[in-house]
């Protein structure tokens, strides 16, 4: 599948027996947190459950809520669980970006982004490691297979579909979820990427990992999800993080064009 091209795939379910060489891989789901007590056991709970070669490591941003605090005593227990703490909040991207580090400083083969308020549900992962034998990038899409999201408002759904083809026009990618921050990167597209160049902080970083993966020439994928709006909690939009992406992603497009990307 050509890189200028991702496309959407089902994985097949059917019969055949996993390689060795998948079977030694392992995958580390990275969760930024702040604020997220009422769900993240859960959340850990659950993607531990989906498979044993998954490790989590929470990307805490000193939760005034005891959100870190709690994820060390579940540590304490689950060689599996990681914690990383920083000072205070300071955004999406970087915290992705640390966690991106953590994870290829301890070799892991598959490092997903996910979040951490129960919108995103984890028995997708299994698909997305399946969709990693064929993709270098997989992408939790929203949308295409319809619209897959639930409980948002109208206003909140028209915003994202349309930021997402508004991205699509700015940057060339033919994605049809290029916002989506449930996905799973090999480690071979971390490793390609400059990560001290990335600069988003908000949602914009989605576009702009994906697009930075896409201008390397790896393949990206799309598998279908159902978005799930948070229950618990408080969403992370705000009108500055809006504004970034308005004129972030036609940068991006300009830098690519003039060799600075």
């Amino acid at each position: 599948m050509s890189a200028d091209a991702p496309s959407t795939r089902t994985p097949d379910h059917g019969g055949g027996s996993e390689s060795a060489t998948a079977a030694d891989k392992r995958g580390l789901v990275i969760l930024p947190t702040y604020n997220e007590i009422d769900s993240i056991a859960d959340i850990v709970a659950a993607v531990l459950a989906r498979d044993s070669r998954l490790s989590v490591l929470v990307v805490d941003d000193a939760s005034p809520d005891g959100t870190g605090a709690l994820v060390d005593s579940i540590s304490a227990a689950e060689p599996r669980v990681h914690a990383l703490h920083r000072e205070g909040k300071s955004g999406l991207g970087t915290a992705y970006i640390a966690g991106f580090r953590w994870a290829l400083e301890r070799d892991f083969d598959w490092i997903f982004e996910m979040d951490a308020d129960g919108s995103h549900d984890a028995r997708y992962l299994p698909d997305m490691i399946e969709a990693a034998a064929d993709f270098d990038l997989v992408v939790g899409s929203r949308y295409t297979a319809g619209v897959n999201v639930i409980n948002w408002p109208m206003s909140r759904l028209l915003l994202s579909y349309y930021a997402n083809k508004y991205a699509r026009l700015a940057t060339g990618m033919r994605l049809a979820d290029s916002t989506s921050g449930f996905k799973c990167f090999t480690r071979r597209v971390l490793e390609a990427i400059d990560l001290d160049r990335v600069e988003s902080t908000g949602y914009t970083f989605q576009i702009e990992m994906n697009f930075r993966a896409w201008k390397k020439g790896f393949r990206i994928g799309e598998i279908p999800i159902v978005f799930t709006d948070r229950v618990q909690g408080q969403s992370k939009m705000s009108g500055a993080i809006v504004r970034e992406a308005v004129w972030r992603v036609w940068a991006l497009r300009l830098r690519s064009l003039l060799g600075r990307l």
